[in-house]
C-alpha cells in the first residue's frame, strides 16, 4: 500500500485529503507543520510520496521542496498553490517538484497526479545488454510502445523510432553530452527525460530549462544562482539551476538563445566542471550531465556568428534526430489513440476512437505543431464528442479543411465546421469525390487552379511573391484568386 505524506497547516484539509486516499487504497500520514514532517521523513521510512502545500507557517513550500530534496532527491513532491501562483507553480517544477495542483482542489485530479508520479518514480529495469556492433539485443525484439516522460509522450513502432529506442539506450548509460534536434512540439523534453531515467544518475534531479524563456538580464540568475545583493531585487541568495541539478541531469531547451555572455560562463562550467553563482566569489564544483534541445542547427548557427562554435564543438559528443511527425505517419493513429484515452481519463468519458474519415484526415494533414498540436486537436475532439467515436464535425475547421487552407497563414476563424459530403463508391476500391448538381465545369476548373496554386506555394516555401511568380501572374492576381477559394469555403 502506497504511503502518501500530506503536509499543510490546514487540519481540514489534511483530514479530507486522509479520508478520500484512504479510500483508494493510500495509507496517510498527516503533518500540519513542515517541521514536523521533516521529522517524519527521517523517523517513518518507507514514505513512497510528498503533498505539500505552498503557504504554510514557519517554512514555505518552496524551501520544504529543497530540504525534502536534499535528503531524498529521487522522493516525489506535488506542491498545493493558489489560484494565482502560477509563477510560484514554475519555480517549484523547476526546483524538482514532480508537479503542482491548485486550489480548489479536485480529488480526482489529486488522485491521478499521485499515480503518474508514483507511476514514474518506479525502479526503471536494467539496461539490456549490448551486442558486438554496440546495440541493445532487445531493442529490436520490442513492439509495445513504452510510455517516457510525464506520460503525454509515447513511442511508436515505426522504424525510425525504433532507432531512436536503440540511440537511447546506447547512450543513456554514458555521461556524454547529447545535442537533441528538433521542431517545436516534437517531445525533445521527453526524450531527454527518458535518457536521465535510464542513466545511472536516475535517483538524481532532472531539471529542465527552457533558455527561450530567459531573458537576457536574469538568464545568468537563472542558470547559476545569485548571492543576496548582488544586483537590484536580489533579496535572498538564490541556487541556480545547475545547482540543483548536482548529480543529475539538466536539460537547456533552444540553447541557441542564450546571450554570448551567459555562452562564456556556460563554456567555463563544462570545461572546468564548476561554477560561481552571480556576485559570489566562492567556486562551486558541480558533477551533472548536460543535455541540449535546438530546433536550429547550432554547427549553422555557429557560422553565422550565433552560437559559439568551441561551446558547440563541447556539446556535441552525440546527437539525436528527433523526427517531426508528418515524417513518421504510421505513428500518427498511436499517439492519437494515446491522447485520446488521456482525454478520456480527464473527461470521464468512454470515446471509443476515431471514424474512417478522421483517421484519413489525421494521417494527410501536416502537423505544423507536431504532438502538442494533435494533443489538443484530440483533446478538443473528445470534449465536443457525445458519441463512441470522433466524428469529422467535431475537429477545427482548420484540421478537416486543412487542403483548402493550407495557403493561409493566421487566416481567418471559422464559427461553423461545414458537413463533409461523403465520397462515392464507382468500382471496388476505387472513389470520386461526389460532383456538385450545377456548374460542374466551372468548379472542376476552380479546383485545378486551385491544385496548381497550392503545388506552387508549397514548393515555394507559402512564399506568395515567389509562387506568382512562379504561376507566371502577378502577386495581385494570387491574392485575388486565394481570396476567390476562402469566399468559396464560407459559402
Amino acid at each position: 500500500m502506497p504511503k502518501v505524506l500530506v503536509i499543510d497547516d490546514d487540519r481540514d484539509i489534511c483530514f479530507l485529503m486522509n479520508k478520500f486516499l484512504t479510500k483508494h487504497g493510500y495509507d496517510t500520514i498527516e503533518s500540519y507543520s513542515a517541521k514536523k514532517a521533516l521529522e517524519l521523513l527521517d523517523e517513518v521510512k518507507d514514505i513512497d510520496i510528498v503533498l505539500c502545500d505552498y503557504r504554510m507557517d514557519g517554512m514555505d513550500g518552496k524551501t520544504m521542496l529543497l530540504k525534502i530534496k536534499e535528503k531524498y532527491p529521487s522522493m516525489p513532491v506535488i506542491i498545493i498553490t493558489g489560484y494565482n501562483d502560477l509563477k510560484t507553480a514554475v519555480d517549484v517544477m523547476k526546483l524538482g517538484a514532480y508537479d503542482y495542483v491548485t486550489k480548489p482542489l479536485f480529488p480526482e485530479e489529486i488522485l491521478n497526479t499521485i499515480q503518474s508520479a508514483l507511476q514514474q518514480s518506479s525502479p526503471a529495469p536494467a539496461a539490456p545488454a549490448l551486442n558486438g556492433n554496440g546495440v541493445h539485443e532487445d531493442v529490436k525484439k520490442e513492439k509495445k510502445k513504452a510510455v517516457v516522460g510525464n506520460g503525454d509522450y509515447i513511442f511508436g513502432n515505426s522504424p525510425v523510432f525504433q532507432h531512436l529506442i536503440e540511440q537511447i539506450n546506447v547512450v543513456a548509460p554514458t555521461d556524454y553530452s547529447v545535442i537533441i534536434y528538433g521542431e517545436s512540439g516534437s517531445g525533445k523534453e521527453a526524450i531527454a527525460q527518458e535518457i536521465h531515467k535510464k542513466s545511472k544518475r536516475s535517483a538524481f534531479p532532472f531539471v529542465a530549462i527552457d533558455c527561450g524563456a530567459l531573458s537576457k538580464e536574469l538568464a545568468g540568475s537563472e542558470l547559476f544562482g545569485h548571492e543576496k545583493g548582488s544586483f537590484t531585487g536580489a533579496i535572498n541568495q538564490k541556487a541556480g539551476s545547475f545547482e540543483l541539478a548536482n548529480g543529475g541531469t539538466i536539460f537547456l531547451d533552444e540553447i541557441a538563445n542564450l546571450s554570448y555572455d551567459i555562452q562564456v560562463s556556460l563554456l567555463r562550467v563544462i570545461q572546468e566542471r564548476k561554477m560561481r553563482r552571480v556576485g559570489g566569489v566562492k567556486d562551486i564544483g558541480l558533477d551533472v550531465r548536460i543535455i541540449i534541445a535546438s530546433n536550429e542547427r547550432l554547427w549553422e548557427a555557429a557560422q553565422k556568428g550565433k552560437f559559439r562554435e568551441d561551446l558547440f564543438h563541447r556539446f556535441n559528443e552525440f546527437t539525436i534526430e528527433l523526427p517531426p511527425l508528418r515524417q513518421r505517419k504510421d505513428d500518427i493513429m498511436v499517439f492519437a489513440r494515446h491522447f485520446l484515452e488521456k482525454a478520456n481519463e480527464g473527461l470521464q468519458k468512454n470515446v471509443k476512437g476515431f471514424s474512417p474519415e478522421v483517421e484519413e484526415i489525421f494521417k494527410n494533414y501536416v502537423w505544423h505543431g507536431n504532438l502538442r498540436e494533435l494533443r489538443n486537436v484530440v483533446k478538443r475532439a473528445a470534449l465536443l464528442t457525445d458519441g463512441e467515436f470522433i466524428e469529422v464535425r467535431s475537429l477545427p475547421f482548420e484540421i478537416s479543411n486543412y487542403r483548402k487552407l493550407l495557403f493561409e497563414h493566421g487566416g481567418e476563424q471559422y464559427a461553423e465546421t461545414p458537413q463533409v459530403a461523403p465520397p462515392v463508391v464507382i468500382e471496388e476500391n476505387r472513389t470520386v469525390r461526389r460532383l456538385p448538381s450545377e456548374n460542374s465545369l466551372k468548379e472542376a476548373s476552380i479546383d485545378l487552379e486551385y491544385e496548381l496554386i497550392l503545388k506552387a506555394l508549397k514548393e515555394t516555401n507559402f512564399n506568395k511573391s515567389k509562387a506568382a511568380k512562379l504561376l507566371n501572374i502577378d502577386r495581385k492576381t494570387l491574392y485575388n484568386k486565394i481570396k476567390l477559394y476562402q469566399e468559396l469555403n464560407n459559402r
